[in-house]
């Protein structure tokens, strides 16, 4: 199919490819029901209308109604410990049938033990938490504690950045989809954003070779400098899919939020837990933040659950409400993230994500060796990017060929997601095997193979 004049940002559902393939590869039954599923939901950018039905999801496996198996390196980033880990289904099964509510004003065993198994994954540096719904409310509370502590209200943060779809958080976030249209204005005040350290398509003008990563925290420090009152730098540490910092890359923010008085907000929600080859992220770095904002795969790929950790001289706001939620001390809710956090531990989850991301980063590389279409290859753990380029020298970007690598992989059993139009978005569960690995680079093999042999696809540099 011919690329259309305005090609989509990433896996929309508008695209002409996305209703090619329903309308080739969706079944009446499918179809029925997505219709069904189109006329209930509000309809908005990469949800309604929906790819697909699924029925079934188990370990790295989602099932359509049709009973075709996908191989998920998309899920949401839910999936760290895979679908419907029987150790995870049996404990919420079990707390089922002990607690399932603790209103306001009450605590519960299980709701301690997990906000003292996440302070102590950080090693005591920060030992206070709250649990909130989502990541978006977890961001939230975050920046409240930020607002409290310092008095301030303005924040810096990265062009692109995704820190949740609220007013608040796509505010301090910079990424076009959430901040545009009638819906999103107008934004939070006081929101400052600077280019991150996309290496590969450097904002600075530079390369990585030439040292212009590290003008990224430079940029951050002009603005603190310049503003003067900021409260907080919000970022993710890493964003596999479009940039892993320089060594000491964090540690020229840290020293600049100290200098200027803001506190350095880590955005982990995907990053988190494992996902990097560490347990966090910032471990990678040799920095603490000060907040951290956790979720996704924190509720086990089963329950929605988020949580902040912060230091313990932040705990000042007893007299006021920065982030209470109906389900905030939920056992059942806390039982999915303590079962979580055991089930990582109890079988190496990180190890094997440093291990198996050293070898997905070697598969990678290797497909840039055959294939003239990828530009790029960067990530951190199992979290990967694989840019496609028209051309080398140029660096245009490949949109609609990797859309169509996007269907060719569905069609063969592969589900990801693309990121900024062009960039493969790669992010496997922990609990991937080496077999499956292989697998989802023989796929990308192929289908490159074939988007490259197109009569239409210039041969590359």
């Amino acid at each position: 199919m011919a690329a259309s004049s305005d090609p989509p940002l990433d896996d929309t559902n508008r695209s002409p490819r996305r209703s090619a393939w329903i309308a080739s590869a969706i079944d009446v039954p499918t179809r029925s029901l997505l219709n069904a599923d189109s006329q209930v939901f509000l309809h908005q950018s990469l949800s309604t209308p929906c790819l697909n039905v699924i029925c079934a999801a188990s370990g790295v496996e989602i099932q359509d109604l049709a009973g075709r198996r996908y191989l998920d390196l998309h899920g949401n980033n839910v999936h760290h410990i895979g679908y419907a880990h029987p150790r995870l289904i049996a404990a919420l099964k079990a707390q089922l049938d002990e607690l399932t509510f603790s209103p306001r004003r009450y605590t519960n065993q299980v709701a301690v033990e997990l906000a003292a198994a996440l302070t102590t994954l950080t090693s005591g540096l920060l030992t206070k938490c709250l649990f909130a719904p989502s990541g978006n409310d977890a961001m939230e509370i975050a920046l409240r504690i930020a607002r409290g502590v310092t008095g301030r209200h303005k924040t810096v943060g990265f062009w692109g950045a995704f820190h949740g779809a609220g007013i608040a958080a796509a505010s301090v976030g910079g990424e076009a989809l959430f901040r545009a249209g009638p819906s999103a204005g107008p934004l939070l005040p006081g929101t400052n954003h600077v280019p991150p350290p996309t290496c590969y398509r450097c904002p600075y003008g530079g390369g990585a070779r030439n040292g212009c990563c590290l003008l990224a925290p430079r940029a951050i420090r002009h603005v603190l400098e310049q503003e003067g009152d900021v409260a907080a730098v919000v970022v993710e540490p890493v964003r596999g899919a479009e940039y892993v910092p320089p060594p000491t890359f964090w540690q020229e923010v840290r020293r600049a939020c100290d200098e200027f008085g803001a506190l350095l907000i880590f955005d982990e929600v995907q990053t988190g837990l494992g996902k990097t080859g560490r347990m966090f992220a910032f471990e990678h770095y040799s920095v603490v933040p000060d907040i951290l904002v956790l979720g996704k795969a924190l509720g086990g790929g089963v329950l929605p659950l988020a949580a902040v950790l912060t230091r313990e001289r932040f705990d000042r706001f007893g007299d006021i409400s920065i982030g209470h939620y109906t389900h905030e001390k939920n056992p059942l809710l806390a039982r999915a993230g303590l079962m979580t956090v055991e089930i990582i531990r109890d079988e190496g989850l990180v190890d094997r994500a440093a291990d198996l991301g050293a070898r997905a980063l070697t598969l990678a590389r290797e497909l840039a060796a055959r294939h003239h279409l990828v530009g790029d290859v960067r990530g951190l753990g199992l979290q990967l990017g694989i840019e496609l380029v028209r051309d080398r020298l140029t660096r245009e970007p490949a949109r609609d060929e990797a859309e169509e690598v996007l269907y060719l992989g569905l069609e063969r059993g592969l589900s990801f997601k693309l990121s900024n139009g062009c960039i493969l978005a790669l992010s496997a569960p922990l609990v991937i095997t080496a077999e499956q690995l292989e697998r989802v680079f023989a796929i990308l093999d192929e289908c490159l193979t074939l988007v490259e042999r197109r009569p239409t696809h210039p041969a590359g540099a």
